[in-house]
């Protein structure tokens, strides 16, 4: 089967052992939204807090426009390396297609396209910091498929909404106003992302996507049957996969709900482990603020005595910018997280 290049090796203490039998028959909670809103109220705050993930179904989402979502992407992935090339993003235009992300310095075997809800956005330069210079992101759509931006742009604006609503029932499970974090998302940095993992011939040896948390404030996840995803339980750090469920979307808690909740919900890590024998694809919305967007926990939940604030606060863009940037080589420190604006104890 050949060697494996070692940029996608991972450090032996963080290799998926797939011989591994799971560690016991235990699944992420799988709400129903058609449930009371007092009910999903109680149900969504209490996932947040024990697990950071949640399954959703009777969502709202249409099943024909995820469907099509999923049919071009797979029409996408399956040109050649040269047609999809003719999209591909680099450091100066952030959307399109690429097939050389790392994730904590280690190579993802995935090849993935990226692309903006809004369709173009802007995000400040890094070396910026004084005069908050801004420069423009636009999305790059191929020729092939030919329905290819009419399909995902309907995608993207149905899960939008479900983002919304999602996000409002946070907002009430921290005891805040539904509409509290509206108002951070006019001129979102929101994206949407094709993700393919195809087989693996060393699938003990490389992930999917290495252990990470998601910077945003939500992640929903559209995935096939294939299956792959891993989360790290809280209660003792065991990694747990997560069974797809038909028609259902994964949610989880990004760092920003976790800085706005002042910890009270965590952006828990996640993986995904790849097979010798099936290829597998999902499709992940991110739900990022505007660039301006300075974040902090949320005054409410703070006090001084009590609860004081754990994070001093951050200008998303900024963050935004710094993430993107190590996207495309790999870097000799560990890339900008929440943790460098925890606030010691």
């Amino acid at each position: 089967m050949g060697d494996i290049d070692p940029a996608f090796i991972q450090s032996t203490e963080h290799r998926a052992n797939n011989h591994k039998n799971a560690v016991e028959a235990v699944e992420i909670p799988v709400i129903d939204m058609f449930g009371s809103r007092e009910e999903l109220i109680s149900r969504i705050g209490k996932a947040c807090e024990e697990w950071g993930f949640f399954q959703v179904t009777n969502h709202g989402v249409s099943s024909e426009v995820s469907s099509r979502a999923e049919a071009v992407a797979k029409k996408f992935f399956e040109q050649s390396t040269e047609e999809k090339r003719k999209v591909k993003r680099d450091e100066v235009n952030a959307m399109g297609y690429h097939d050389g992300e790392h994730t904590k310095n280690v190579r993802d075997w995935k090849e993935v396209f990226d692309y903006l809800v809004q369709n173009s956005a802007q995000v400040p330069l890094i070396e910026s910091h004084e005069k908050q210079e801004l420069r423009t992101i636009t999305n790059q759509w191929p020729q092939h498929p030919h329905d290819f931006r009419e399909a995902l742009q309907d995608y993207a604006r149905e899960v939008e909404k479900l983002a919304f609503k999602l996000l409002e029932l946070i907002s009430l499970s921290l005891g805040l106003a539904a509409d509290k974090f509206h108002g951070c998302f006019k001129d979102q940095l929101s994206m949407v992302r094709l993700n393919h993992y195809p087989p693996c011939p060393f699938p003990d040896l490389a992930l999917g996507v290495g252990r990470h948390k998601d910077a945003g404030a939500l992640t929903v996840l559209g995935q096939d049957d294939v299956g792959g995803l891993q989360v790290k339980r809280k209660s003792d750090g065991e990694w747990i996969p997560v069974t797809p469920t038909p028609g259902a979307f994964i949610i989880n808690v990004g760092d920003i709900v976790q800085v706005w909740s002042n910890d009270k919900y965590e952006s828990v890590e996640h993986r995904v482990v790849v097979n010798r024998e099936r290829e597998r694809f999902s499709i992940p919305f991110f739900f990022f603020p505007s660039h301006k967007v300075m974040v902090k926990p949320v005054e409410e939940l703070v006090n001084e005595e009590e609860n004081p604030a754990k994070y001093r606060e951050y200008n998303w863009g900024h963050f935004y910018a710094h993430r993107n940037r190590s996207d495309f080589k790999k870097l000799h420190v560990d890339n900008i997280q929440i943790s460098h604006f925890r606030i010691l104890d």
